[in-house]
């Protein structure tokens, strides 16, 4: 068990899993962990590097001297690489949402990252969101949710944030791999956000929290 209460928010892209982890983090007083950006900070060191994500080779040659740093901030942990705090416009790049399922896809780079989300639990309780938590990094947490959305519904959001890279690929290269795909986890509490506001799909998480004394 983590050593401290870990819920645990699993999902695919743009299914609004990290809006509602945040505020949920916010409401309860946890601390809100994004894995997703440990990904993204990965992938945008690799590319800073000159490497194409695809190349699994130079990615793992180039992520072993790469260290991800997550110092919490304001109740959630920030990303930073060499000291440098990325920022979302890094994070979120369109080079990075193209590459960060090839990253994220290494072995090495999925260990090493799951071990510094494990060591996270030390802070205090979280609210940990991203695509294995419940299934790998927290398995045994009690309190496991995936928040889905139809793959229409996902376009149309990502889309409507600006952005260009395609939902359906995310999904495949993220339900494929062979290290820590992307599943329902065992146990998890699944919630269709396809139709829910913001407000509701928190509440439909909150709703299915044992209570607290």
């Amino acid at each position: 068990m983590p050593s401290s209460t870990v819920i645990t928010i699993d999902g695919p892209a743009a299914s609004g899993k990290s809006s509602v982890a945040r505020i949920l983090a916010q409401r309860l007083g946890y601390i809100y962990v994004n894995t997703g950006n440990m990904y993204r900070a990965m992938t945008w060191a690799v590319l800073q590097t000159g490497i194409d994500p695809n190349d699994q080779d130079a990615v793992r040659q180039a992520a072993a001297g790469i260290v991800v740093d997550s110092p919490v901030t304001e109740g959630q942990t920030q990303v930073s690489i060499s000291g440098r705090i990325l920022s979302a416009e890094d994070l979120n790049s369109d080079p990075v949402n193209r590459g960060v399922s090839l990253v994220a896809r290494v072995p090495e780079v999925r260990s090493r990252l799951v071990a510094d989300q494990r060591a996270l639990a030390d802070l205090g309780p979280l609210v940990m969101e991203g695509r294995d938590i419940g299934s790998v990094v927290f398995p045994e947490s009690p309190l496991k949710f995936y928040i889905d959305a139809s793959e229409e519904v996902r376009a149309a959001r990502r889309s409507a944030q600006g952005h260009t890279d395609q939902v359906a690929e995310r999904d495949r290269l993220d339900s494929t791999r062979k290290t820590s795909p992307l599943v329902i986890p065992e146990g998890a509490v699944v919630i269709d956000n396809s139709h829910l506001t913001l407000e509701g799909a928190v509440q439909a998480v909150l709703d299915r929290l044992p209570p607290t004394e």
